[in-house]
């Protein structure tokens, strides 16, 4: 391979803080275009349901996946057949998560405004969930955890996994997520992926009794990722979370192997995968990018790692001090955030955009992707701006109600009524003076 993984970007004399994310640009995926080429299909799914998704899956993975829904037969063989080790490892997983989950449950609230005047706030949890698990380039047990786990613990009444066919499984689903469904009591699995599951997820699939859901989440490639926002309204989704990204934020004093390997572990996902040092540090700089062709050179995925790196998605970027170093991160947005400094926690207080912040060496992003107790469904393509990872919060609904008595309502009904009227809408405020000698 080439002398430099990855490209190194000398912003020392300053940036445009608006132009960062032109600057390291995410993959050339252009979203618009997938949801152009998705609909045809959503739409095959909506008109013929199962036997569209069939078909699909026929055509682009050459697999029957016939029958859609996995057996309750085949769930318990794959978690009879897991590996005593690895199962042992998925039940510590589902515990932190089930533990950090339940911690997260927001609280109902009442607020006392007025005697007789009362708002109270509960969380409601969504009817049903479609919860996408995908196959392709890996295998995700790890994303049935992080998907089931938090609806569970939001009391989601129906859970349904979908996850591709897999061909060297016959058509199944990978027998680990089979396993790690049957450790959590998910007894509704289906096989089938891609923008196809998302839009059987919308429309149900009448042909084999799968009704529709009302909320989609989990990660996925970026035809899945634009069949979620072709699909918007008609579903809620968690958000479009597609290739991940890794932005490590350090100074000098951080350890430049171990850099190098948290930047392998993330483009080891996908071509598209970002990963980005941001450093004041020169020397840092040069000493990551001479540490990278020796690791990547010898990891099972380099082919898949060298063109991630290479990319116009990936860099290393100098800058001239902390201040800059920070306004970049908090500008990219990433999904996966690294800190390595001297002072952590302080950098943390300064932090505003992230799917999830990792502090310091022992807090290395693929620690997240397992065991952490932390959500690994987060935000992509700087949608850390404005949404955030997938969580207990995810799949509840705040609800208020109002609970007015008559000493409650009275004192403001006149103020009430004057209000409608400056709006024009005199019979709102007639609905309140009815009920009173006004």
């Amino acid at each position: 391979m080439t002398e430099n993984a990855i490209r190194t970007l000398d912003l020392t004399a300053g940036f445009e803080l608006a132009k960062v994310n032109e600057i390291v640009p995410r993959a050339s995926v252009d979203i618009n275009q997938a949801v152009s080429a998705v609909l045809p299909l959503i739409d095959d799914v909506a008109n013929r349901g199962a036997a569209a998704v069939v078909e699909v899956t026929l055509q682009r993975d050459g697999v029957n996946p016939e029958p859609l829904r996995v057996g309750q037969d085949e769930l318990d063989a794959a978690a009879s057949a897991l590996e005593p080790e690895l199962r042992r490892a998925i039940e510590e997983s589902i515990a932190r998560v089930r533990k950090v989950s339940r911690a997260n449950l927001p609280q109902d609230t009442t607020v006392e405004l007025a005697e007789g005047a009362r708002v109270h706030q509960r969380w409601q949890p969504v009817d049903s969930v479609g919860l996408y698990v995908p196959g392709g380039k890996a295998v995700y047990p790890s994303s049935v955890i992080m998907n089931v786990v938090p609806a569970q613990e939001a009391k989601v009444q129906r859970l349904a996994i979908a996850s591709p066919a897999q061909k060297d499984f016959g058509g199944r689903p990978h027998p680990t997520v089979l396993a790690t469904a049957a450790l959590l009591g998910v007894t509704e699995v289906y096989s089938m992926g891609g923008p196809a599951a998302i839009a059987a997820f919308a429309y149900g699939l009448p042909q084999i009794a799968m009704p529709r859901v009302q909320l989609v989440t989990g990660p996925g490639n970026i035809y899945v990722a634009a069949a979620k926002r072709a699909l918007r309204g008609r579903i809620g989704i968690d958000s479009e979370a597609g290739t991940t990204e890794i932005l490590v934020l350090a100074d000098d004093s951080a350890d430049a192997r171990l850099i190098a390997y948290d930047l392998v572990s993330q483009a080891e996902h996908d071509e598209a995968a970002a990963s980005v040092l941001v450093t004041d540090s020169a020397e840092l700089a040069v000493a990551v990018a001479r540490e990278l062709p020796a690791i990547v050179a010898v990891t099972r995925h380099s082919d898949r790692v060298r063109t991630a790196l290479a990319g116009q998605q990936s860099a290393i970027v100098l800058v001239a001090d902390w201040d800059a170093a920070i306004a970049f991160s908090n500008e990219y947005a990433t999904e996966h955030l690294e800190i390595h400094s001297r002072e952590d926690r302080a950098t943390l207080e300064r932090i505003t955009n992230a799917g999830a912040i990792f502090l310091g060496k022992y807090s290395p992003v693929s620690l997240g992707d397992y065991m952490a107790g932390s959500s690994h469904v987060l935000p992509t393509g700087e949608q850390a701006k404005f949404g955030s990872g997938l969580g207990v919060h995810s799949f509840l609904r705040p609800q208020q109600v109002i609970d007015y008595d008559q000493a409650g309502l009275e004192p403001i009904a006149r103020l009430v009524a004057g209000f409608a009227e400056a709006e024009g809408l005199p019979a709102h405020g007639e609905a309140i003076t009815a009920r009173f000698d006004l």
